[in-house]
């Protein structure tokens, strides 16, 4: 009304003006988050462009990051194998014969040790798969990351892959893309579940530009990283992972990390009925050796805290296996294979030129105990390229020993090593959509998306079947700390007082009540008992307030500090409404800002968000 006296006073210029005014004011409104507040409890707006403008900057990071991690890795790479100053490494190429010889064995141990030493010296959290960390962080640390963790974790895990631990990039580059992302959060103040969004948009950042795979980027924050998923966190972390790819391809290009020969895509091929149902029993074989991997992995992390104390020594001994597998693998076949990251060994899967299945087979298990060995033994590195190569090798194996059994089917056996990879990381990560999208991203392939989702579904079934727990929740579960493996969507906001309020009361007059000299609840008589004076709500008296009657005072149990809502007002007002009223009582009245008793219906107090949760927690289950 007001607005309106202003305005008929004014002329039509000022009044344009005006409402300009108003509609700009209530567009930064719209555009603003009212309900943010900080750590310190004060009510803080923050601007939607603000957090933009970090989601760009972490994305930036990530990108920037991730190249500067490859480039790492390349110096390490070169140096360590060849003596050699250079920054070029691809990993599709096979690691060549070392001038070194068979002292190409101490090339993995030289890099533990100075592994050991970074980790032990300035972060002990950068040892590991890196995912774990970073989960810990978001739902135990109030998404608070150590900043020495970025530069710890990016040279020990180079280090690692460039001495030729059998260990994946994309834990590294999550771990440092989440800790930009927290460095940022506590640089410009703003509350957890904020700093929580800006550490999976870093994470999205690194994935999309390490892999090329921008939407598989956005899958992989969703599902695993996320505790809130909301149209605007995903803005946010879309914004972060397209930033990351775009720098990314500036500097890799447009290829996708696996180039398909052209005559094994069969986007332009219907897949047959019985391949497809030739990937149930792959998705089952691919869920039994992720459950094989996650156990491995975990027995090999506890065999050598338990007998080898010492850093130095626990690490450089897992090495040395490793480095003596893939010297006898260069003598006995002419290639490493089992060393870095493993994508030639992958290349040379789906370009059809190792096809032997138990060959194959030597392969899948030699990569898991090698991922073992390095991993568990203190190394820095990820999960996630291993997994891709015992599924390819897994799906090969698979593939070309149903072909040379059944070559009247014309199977082809390429489609089993995409899906077999899929499959691998899927059941192993518990990350179904990361697992089929990145897969499609990588290859380009989408002929095979049909066998990759059935084959995934079912790996997934199989594992969590026999492992509750996924590869990186494993780990905290067994300290005791738990993570949800999904999210659900929210529905408090549906339910209102009515729904939540118990109807177990009775109503005591005032000056009945005071002349109690003992009060004892009897088992039939109502939970609650309401204090009226006439019409009016004077207050509650709650069970564990019965201690506070005696002679003198027993108007002292009665709690009169409560907040009035009405039948109709919602879940978040009334928390709010507690919460910034200092009180634990809500009085339900039939209509609004009534506090007559003939209005009353109903009492809610933590008893009844109590049941509430239990009952969230059954549908969870």
């Amino acid at each position: 009304m007001a607005v309106m006296n202003e305005l008929a006073r004014r002329s039509p210029s000022q009044n344009l003006r005006l409402r300009a005014a108003i509609l700009w004011q209530r567009l930064c409104q719209v555009w603003r988050n009212p309900d943010v507040r900080t750590e310190d409890g004060a009510e803080r707006l923050q601007s939607a462009a603000l957090m933009l403008a970090l989601a760009v900057t972490v994305g930036a990071c990530g990108g920037v990051g991730t190249v500067v991690f490859n480039s790492i890795i390349a110096f390490f790479y070169n140096l360590f194998f060849y003596g050699q100053f250079g920054l070029y490494y691809d990993a599709n190429i096979y690691t060549k014969a070392s001038p070194w010889g068979a002292l190409v064995i101490g090339v993995p141990v030289a890099g533990s040790l100075l592994v050991s030493w970074i980790t032990k010296t300035f972060a002990p959290e950068a040892r590991g798969h890196g995912v774990p960390e970073v989960l810990n962080a978001i739902y135990y640390r109030d998404g608070k990351i150590r900043p020495i963790v970025v530069v710890v974790k990016g040279i020990a895990s180079a280090i690692t892959v460039g001495t030729g631990g059998s260990a994946g990039r994309e834990g590294p580059i999550v771990q440092v893309g989440s800790a930009l992302g927290s460095l940022l959060g506590q640089i410009v103040r703003m509350p957890t579940r904020q700093r929580n969004t800006l550490i999976a948009a870093g994470a999205a950042a690194g994935v999309a530009a390490a892999f090329n795979a921008p939407i598989g980027a956005i899958a992989f924050a969703v599902e695993l990283l996320m505790v809130s998923i909301t149209p605007r966190n995903i803005t946010l972390v879309a914004v972060a992972a397209v930033t990351g790819a775009y720098i990314g391809r500036m500097y890799d290009g447009l290829a996708p990390a696996f180039v398909l020969p052209q005559m094994a895509l069969m986007e332009n091929h219907m897949v047959r009925f019985y391949a497809l149902l030739l990937c149930i029993p792959l998705g089952v074989l691919t869920g039994l050796a992720a459950v094989a991997f996650i156990r491995s992995i975990l027995f090999a992390e506890e065999f050598f805290e338990t007998h080898f104390r010492n850093d130095y020594i626990r690490h450089a001994l897992g090495m040395l296996m490793l480095g003596v597998a893939m010297y006898m693998l260069m003598l006995h076949s002419g290639h490493y294979y089992i060393d870095g990251v493993g994508y030639a060994t992958i290349m040379d899967v789906l370009n059809g030129t190792l096809t032997d299945p138990w060959f194959l087979g030597l392969l899948c298990l030699a990569k898991m105990l090698a991922t073992d060995v390095t991993l568990g033994s203190g190394a820095s590195g990820g999960v996630f390229s291993p997994s891709l190569f015992m599924g390819a090798t897994l799906g090969a194996m698979f593939g070309n020993g149903v072909h040379a059994m059944f070559p009247m089917l014309g199977i082809n056996p390429v489609m089993f090593v995409i899906t077999g990879m899929a499959a691998m990381v899927g059941g192993g990560t518990g990350a179904l959509l990361t697992s089929i999208t990145m897969t499609f991203e990588q290859t380009r392939d989408y002929g095979v998306i049909l066998p990759i989702i059935l084959a995934v579904t079912t790996a997934h079934l199989v594992r969590s079947s026999l492992c509750p727990h996924s590869i990186y929740t494993l780990k905290l579960a067994r300290r005791g700390t738990h993570v949800p493996q999904g999210l659900q969507a929210a529905t408090s906001h549906r339910l209102h007082a009515q729904m939540m309020m118990s109807s177990d009361f009775r109503l005591v007059e005032l000056k009945e009540f005071k002349s109690y000299h003992s009060y004892h609840r009897r088992r039939d008589d109502p939970r609650y008992t309401v204090i009226v004076d006439g019409d009016s709500v004077v207050g509650l008296v709650r069970e564990e307030m019965v201690g506070l009657l005696h002679d003198e005072t027993p108007e002292a149990a009665i709690d009169d500090h409560f907040f009035s809502a009405a039948a109709t007002t919602g879940w978040t007002v009334i928390m709010r409404g507690m919460k910034h009223g200092h009180t634990e009582t809500v009085l339900v009245f039939k209509k609004p800002n009534s506090r007559r008793k003939t209005d009353l219906i109903g009492v809610i107090t933590p008893h009844e968000l109590a049941v509430l949760a239990s009952e969230d927690a059954e549908l969870m289950d």
